[in-house]
Parts: C-alpha cells; sequence; structure tokens
C-alpha cells in the first residue's frame, strides 16, 4: 500500500519556501503610501493578470485625483478601465468605493485605516459592496502593513495540495483557515512565496515534483 502522508506543518512549509522564494526579504509588490490607491488597483486587478491590471490603473490615475475620478461617470470610467476586463462591474465598485471613503472620512483616502487595528480596516473593506475577502487582504498586507494572507487560485491549489484545505473549500474558506494556523510575521511573505511556487513549480497542470523541494512533505506528491 502507498505511504499516507500527512499535512505538513505550515511553518516547516513557509521557511522552506522562503529559502526558495526569498519573498520575505525582498518582496515583489509594490507597496503604495496611499492605501485608497491600493484597493482601487485591487480591485482593478480581479480575474485579470498584472500586466492589464496595470495598464488599467494607469490609464485611470491619467483621469486625475480621487476627487476628480469621483466625479466621473460610471461609463467613462469603465472605458477607461478596460484593459483590466469586467469594466462596468469594476467601474461601479470603484466609484462604490470612493463614495463609502468620502462619507467615512470627508476626504478621499485611507491612511487613517494605519492608525486603528485590522480588524477595523477589514469591517470597513469587506462593508463595501464588491470588495472581497482577497482584496481586503491584500491591502492590509501590502498596503496597511497589517499581517493577512490573502488567497488566489495559486494559493488555493497548493493549500489542497498540502492538505491544510478540503477540495470543497472556496477562497474564502482557505483564507480563514489560513488566518489561524500561519504565524503574523510569516503572513505575508509566505502568501508571496506560495504564488511564486505556484507559478514555477506547483503548477495547475503537470506540476514538477520532482524539482520541488517539499516533495518529501507534500500527501500529493507524484515523486
Amino acid at each position: 500500500m502507498p505511504k499516507i502522508i500527512s499535512a505538513p506543518p505550515v511553518t516547516a512549509v513557509l521557511e522552506i519556501l522562503e529559502e526558495l522564494w526569498k519573498q520575505g526579504s525582498d518582496p515583489a509588490k509594490v507597496f503604495y503610501d496611499e492605501p485608497l490607491d491600493g484597493l482601487i488597483e485591487t480591485v482593478l486587478s480581479q480575474n485579470t493578470n498584472d500586466r492589464n491590471r496595470d495598464m488599467a490603473f494607469e490609464r485611470l490615475k491619467l483621469k486625475g485625483d480621487w476627487p476628480s475620478i469621483a466625479k466621473l461617470a460610471k461609463e467613462e470610467i469603465a472605458e477607461v478601465i478596460k484593459p483590466a476586463g469586467l469594466s462596468n462591474q469594476k467601474a461601479v465598485t470603484i466609484l462604490r468605493v470612493l463614495d463609502e471613503v468620502q462619507k467615512k472620512y470627508g476626504h478621499y483616502s485611507l491612511k487613517e485605516l494605519k492608525k486603528g487595528t485590522p480588524e477595523q480596516a477589514w469591517n470597513f473593506m469587506t462593508g463595501i459592496q464588491g470588495v472581497g475577502p482577497k482584496t481586503a487582504a491584500c491591502v492590509l498586507a501590502f498596503d496597511l502593513g497589517f499581517p493577512a494572507f490573502p488567497v488566489d487560485t495559486h494559493v488555493a491549489r497548493i493549500c489542497k495540495r498540502l492538505g491544510w484545505a478540503e477540495e470543497k473549500d472556496s477562497p474564502a474558506e482557505i483564507q480563514e483557515k489560513l488566518e489561524q494556523i500561519v504565524p503574523s510575521g510569516m503572513k505575508t511573505a509566505g502568501h508571496l512565496n506560495v504564488i511564486q511556487h505556484g507559478k514555477n513549480i506547483c503548477k495547475a497542470r503537470a506540476p514538477l515534483c520532482e524539482q520541488c523541494p517539499l516533495r518529501g512533505l507534500c500527501p500529493s506528491s507524484s515523486c
């Protein structure tokens, strides 16, 4: 009978991936001084790649500052951000975000969230329709400096292969589990390292198990 391997310890896996991808010491993500920029950019990133997201964000910023953009019609914003896809839906969310931020703080900035707790920031962002758990977690981790572990398709796939999540678990359910089991100091770098691992080795199709440093720990390893 084949040997059954249980789910490996989270810290051990993340330490190995940090040695391999080194995102904790050399993170690839751009940090924004203004968290509102990060939130809008992350809304644009939904269901598209980084290149299209960046193109849409740059085109949107050419329209002026956030007070100016907040006055634009939904149709104009949708046309500007078309490279990111789902432009009508994202235009509605962007205008809704800007409206909620202005109502809450009296201006177009989310820097006040840095002075509060992660829970307060999370509750405010996820309370805006169109801002889901992954989007909020990305802003927490990369623009507010709070520990968070966003779950994209790479993270979800690897968590299931490692046995940290069930096959039926949604990204939001996986994120909730990771928030509980990953030490705070390892969350942001861990998220980035897992993504790099998913892109380069633990691919959706034909994972390169023979090249994977986790092959002795991973229950799904074919080696």
